[in-house]
């Protein structure tokens, strides 16, 4: 099994479009896929099945993270906030969340105590919003991309903040760096379709004073299918089980949670 199973990784790992996915990452997605297919070659396009719909699919095209970094290097202290809006424009997400990226930011820093600590998990491009956090001192991201693990470490020391990006599979191994806030920006979705409940666990050893949980409201497709109602309903009720508190607020194709930790469960 362990044979089939480094022969599986490598083969996905071979391709440009998860070459620079964490090997420990596909490691587990195809372990799995390899105990519900019989045949290999079936394991192996599950496991890409996969890769793309958590991961892949929220990247157009072909990154370029030496030209991104030089765009933002060469730009002035007041043009970068403008060339983070452009980069994060070529994923999804972020793309989704630029058109409310000032309100949504000024919200929660004002409902929010000063955020000077920020771990954020399944991070794609959000952290280049660290402009947007005006007390921001230390940024902790996490994905599975060694490249753009790499373009973070760069854009942080480059905006003069500490912290790093890391390479990391959450679900089998949740950060433990403690912060300010946690931004689980609509990630809880992409991870749930791994392991709804290590999805769910997450939150709970996430060692932050508030959480910041969105969910989106459509699906990349445009398609809305009630799901500002199913993912609301669903994180109410898990939030109700821990004795949170949250206030939701609905921002363009997001829906948004500000949990405050009141208590964990025992």
């Amino acid at each position: 099994m362990s044979e089939l199973l480094e022969s599986l990784v490598a083969s996905v790992l071979a391709s440009d479009k998860y070459a620079h996915i964490t090997p420990d990452f596909v490691r587990a997605v195809a372990a799995e896929q390899l105990r519900r297919h019989a045949k290999s070659k079936d394991a192996l396009k599950a496991t890409k099945n996969k890769l793309h719909q958590v991961a892949a699919a929220y990247f157009d095209g072909k990154v370029t993270y030496t030209a991104w970094l030089r765009q933002l290097a060469q730009a002035s202290a007041e043009e970068r906030r403008a060339v983070c809006r452009a980069i994060m424009a070529n994923h999804a997400s972020t793309r989704e969340r630029l058109p409310v990226l000032d309100n949504l930011y000024a919200t929660l820093t004002a409902k929010l105590p000063p955020i000077r600590s920020v771990v954020d998990v399944a991070c794609g491009l959000s952290p280049l919003a660290a402009l947007w956090l005006p007390d921001l001192t230390h940024y902790y991201a996490y994905d599975v991309y060694h490249d753009l693990a790499d373009f973070l470490n760069s854009f942080f020391q480059l905006i003069g903040v500490q912290g790093g990006a890391y390479v990391q599979d959450v679900l089998s191994n949740p950060p433990s760096q403690s912060a300010d806030v946690a931004f689980v920006m609509k990630a809880l979705p992409c991870l749930a379709q791994l392991d709804a409940a290590a999805a769910e666990s997450l939150l709970d050893r996430l060692d932050a004073e508030h959480l910041i949980v969105t969910f989106p409201a459509r699906s990349l497709s445009g398609r809305a299918k009630g799901m500002v109602e199913n993912y609301s309903a669903r994180f109410e009720s898990l939030v109700a089980a821990r004795c949170w508190q949250a206030e939701r607020l609905i921002v363009a194709n997001e829906v948004v949670f500000i949990v405050h930790q009141l208590a964990r469960p025992v």
